[in-house]
């Protein structure tokens, strides 16, 4: 009689599709309704609300009205735009009213080069066609996509160990959260990578939180900061002492060096494609790993 297979809840995944937005008491209705199961809107009083929720939160789009706007609000327009070009600003029209046409070309002017014409039903399926595009597209699904390809047949057990590291909250910090969200010993969880000679798992998690934060560096009205509380470090000081460790720089010399993009492909280079072969056979939470296949001769 064979026994029963034990299934632990896979680690939390942090939420990626929140849509900050400016909108008309009516709008908003609409727009949570159009976004269920797709997106969570965060209705703010002011673009400064969406400025700082642009630097303190992951946020795919800011959803912008056209009857709300208005011109002098262009300033805040403008560098909401400028400082944050990874997400994208949307003009939302709902009506047609006079001053619809002036507000549409100022909101052109200061930069806003997408808009949802909802003033049917299929603009707002258009809304969350560009939305899921948006969340799409963010280094941390990137990266989960590379790494699939990269190790084409692994085990789904080695592919949990990425997604905890890529999807998990910033919450999800250290090695030992990890271990114990999938039912593995701390101690058992490190001893395997050891044995099969990989690299160690707090050196992944470091990689793979620096991958995050070169994505967040690419918004110019990002600080050092911003990216430090984003992620959840102790301290800007934290970060910086990890990042020296880490990558041997200092943190204005890592976001002139990489982007997203780029300290992914470092990523692959250091940490998946030398052990591409092992990572194939490898279950780090597996309750019985073949550690038979593993070894080497």
């Amino acid at each position: 009689m064979t026994s029963p297979t034990v299934r632990y809840p896979r680690t939390p995944r942090a939420t990626r599709n929140a849509v900050t937005t400016f909108l008309t008491p009516a709008e908003r209705a609409r727009v949570d309704a159009a976004g269920q199961g797709c997106y969570v809107a965060l209705h703010r009083e002011s673009l400064d609300e969406l400025l700082l929720d642009l630097r303190t939160r992951d946020v795919s789009t800011a959803l912008v009205s056209v009857a709300r706007y208005q011109t002098q609000l262009a300033p805040q327009m403008a560098r909401l735009v400028r400082e944050f070009p990874r997400v994208t600003a949307v003009a939302l029209l709902t009506v047609t009213e006079p001053r619809v046409s002036q507000n549409l070309l100022a909101l052109g002017q200061q930069g806003v080069r997408a808009l949802v014409d909802a003033r049917d039903p299929q603009g707002w399926r258009d809304l969350r066609q560009l939305v899921v595009g948006d969340i799409g597209t963010v280094i941390e699904h990137r990266a989960m996509q590379c790494i699939r390809e990269d190790l084409a047949d692994a085990p789904d057990d080695c592919l949990r160990f990425f997604e905890a590291i890529f999807q998990s909250p910033p919450s999800v910090s250290s090695v030992q959260k990890i271990a114990r969200l999938n039912g593995v010993l701390p101690s058992t969880f490190m001893s395997r990578f050891f044995r099969v000679k990989l690299p160690a798992p707090k050196r992944y998690l470091s990689m793979a939180r620096l991958v995050r934060a070169a994505r967040l560096f690419e918004n110019p009205g990002v600080s050092i900061t911003d990216v430090a509380n984003h992620l959840e470090y102790s301290s800007a000081q934290s970060f910086s002492r990890h990042m020296r460790l880490t990558m041997a720089c200092a943190p204005m010399e890592f976001r002139r060096r990489y982007d997203g993009d780029g300290m992914l492909e470092e990523f692959r280079q250091q940490l998946i494609l030398p052990y591409r072969e092992v990572l194939r056979r490898f279950e780090p939470f597996s309750l019985t790993p073949q550690w038979s296949v593993l070894r080497e001769p």
